[in-house]
């Protein structure tokens, strides 16, 4: 009968796993097929299976085999990867390190800053037992449940792996490194224990999140739960690849997607340096393009607490004692709690916002618990147009859920200029925000970037525009050069109240900060008079 199917942690089908199936008196044999899929001589009940294949950690489950319903097996490749858990916490407070090697490793912690600061040496690990800090991962859908790493074989408090967070705050990467030499890293966001700055940084960690296909699903591949087969080749099997019109959200509901797993996306090469250009496909709209600004601001004496996202969604940024909050690079995914809490700040306490970012807020998502996030896409094309039963149009996910971004925003996405780059082109060069620069109108800036995925200017990747249900009051300030009439808005809002909104429309901006010098006057101008 059939079993199961086998496959690695991206939902890849494995073939010649070798598989034993211990149970009603005897042991059975079988091998996977190409497909991944098990055939036994078994009849339905419970069984202890060992599974392994060279190049991958060998286990034993304990599963349930019955007719009609084939078991999800899940090995693990031989590599070196690890996340903390939790990925957020505030100074004081302890994570821990979870990491899979299938050789001796060593592990330190540096701060991402002006430059990648050395914090200390965590320590070198190899257990006694033959290659004990292998990792075992969960059969079935571990997108949804967490990978559980150290859940096995860490009870011991010798073998804590617990490390306290250091008193600044800022954005923190463990450093790991085999005895062969392969490196691997990946992040960790200390928080302040209590405010020390009055600019406060939001880390986009939802938005990281729904990238993360670790485990066969992120919000992009499998977005509404795995497939019932494991995959056998990309271009011929997933919608992303085989729909004409891109419509990853074709259905109405989503399983969730959690937080506790290896986020490989957001490895920075530990080579890599804050003016390099950003390596990497995914680096470019997540973790390693927000280090650029935090670094730009340390190196400008511009002081922050940083936090990330799921932190504000759990009310542990107290906005009321910080005068500016910054979103940066792409903030695509909010809360519906987060968003009104942002804008009651902004609209009714002063509270002023910088959204130096693209593609923001979205999407609204719903947390059930600490780590697991649905992402409420809703039946949705990008592409296409999208209109309620009344015949108005949805600007966005969140409005069709919420309201559309642009009331507190000034801009909201559109297709056009996707995956395009291009300079600024100034409207209102009078403007208090272009002091310094010399630009005049119809100059042009932003010709320098670091983005290496879509490179040709600071306006670019995903861009926002202002659009009806943009404030009355919004001010389009430049606006980005990119083909079909795509470019980004720069744009200013001022609430009655004394809040205020500066918007940047584009996943690129943060990318040229550091390297074009009227992006980072602008930036600079805007953040010295917000805090004001």
């Amino acid at each position: 009968m059939l079993v199961g199917y086998a496959s690695d942690e991206r939902y890849v089908a494995l073939g010649d796993v070798t598989f034993e199936f211990r149970g009603n008196g005897g042991v059975v044999a079988a091998r996977s097929n190409i497909s991944g899929a098990v055939y036994a001589d078994v009849s339905p009940g419970d069984y202890q299976i060992v599974l392994g294949r060279d190049g991958y950690g060998s286990k034993i489950v304990t599963a349930q085999i019955r007719e009609h319903s084939p078991h999800q097996f899940r090995l693990l490749s031989d590599s070196l990867l690890g996340y903390v858990w939790p990925r957020c916490v505030k100074s004081g407070e302890c994570s821990e390190f979870r990491v899979h090697a299938v050789e001796e490793y060593e592990l330190e912690l540096r701060r991402y800053g002006a430059e990648k600061e050395f914090v200390r040496r965590i320590g070198t690990f190899d257990e006694h037992g033959p290659r004990a800090n292998m990792q075992i991962t969960p059969d079935g859908d571990y997108t949804q449940t967490g990978a559980e790493w150290n859940k096995h074989g860490y009870d011991s408090k010798a073998l804590s792996q617990l490390v306290e967070a250091p008193e600044r705050s800022g954005l923190y990467y463990f450093h790991a490194r085999t005895k062969s030499g392969v490196s691997f890293t990946f992040p960790w966001i200390v928080a302040p224990d209590k405010p020390r700055a009055d600019v406060a940084v939001l880390a986009s960690d939802i938005t990281w999140n729904a990238y993360n296909s670790f485990g066969g699903r992120s919000n992009y591949i499998n977005a509404d739960r795995l497939p019932p087969t494991p995959i056998v080749n990309s271009r011929q099997e997933l919608r992303r690849y085989t729909e004409k019109e891109h419509r990853t959200y074709d259905q109405d509901t989503y399983e969730p997607l959690s937080l506790e797993r290896p986020d490989p996306f957001n490895h920075i090469d530990v080579d890599e340096m804050l003016t390099d250009p950003i390596a990497g496909r995914q680096g470019c709209h997540m973790a390693a393009a927000e280090w650029r600004l935090l670094g730009w601001m340390e190196r400008k004496g511009l002081d922050y607490d940083f936090y990330s996202e799921t932190q504000f969604h759990f009310d542990k940024v107290p906005l009321d004692e910080y005068r500016v909050l910054i979103i940066s690079t792409h903030p695509e995914y909010w809360s519906a709690d987060m968003y009104f809490r942002l804008k009651s700040w902004v609209f009714e306490r002063g509270g002023r916002l910088m959204y130096l970012g693209g593609n923001g807020l979205n999407c609204e998502v719903e947390f059930l618990d600490d780590h697991r996030i649905v992402y409420q896409n809703t039946t949705w094309s990008h592409s296409e147009p999208q209109f309620a039963a009344d015949g108005h149009e949805y600007e966005s996910r969140f409005a069709k859920r919420q309201e559309s971004e642009a009331n507190l925003l000034g801009v909201v996405f559109t297709f056009p200029g996707i995956m395009t780059a291009a300079p600024y082109q100034v409207k209102h060069a009078d403007h208090w925000c272009f002091a310094g620069t010399g630009l005049k109108n119809g100059d042009i800036f932003g010709q320098q970037s670091l983005h290496m995925r879509v490179p040709g200017g600071a306006s670019g990747h995903e861009t926002d525009k202002t659009s009806d249900q943009s404030p009355v009051n919004v001010q389009v300030l430049a606006r980005g050069l990119n083909p079909d009439d795509g470019g980004a808005e720069i744009v200013i809002h001022e609430p009655d109240g004394g809040g205020a909104v500066f918007s940047v429309g584009s996943i690129c901006w943060p990318s040229s900060v550091l390297v074009d010098d009227a992006v980072s006057q602008i930036t600079e101008n805007v953040l010295r008079r917000f805090r004001d």
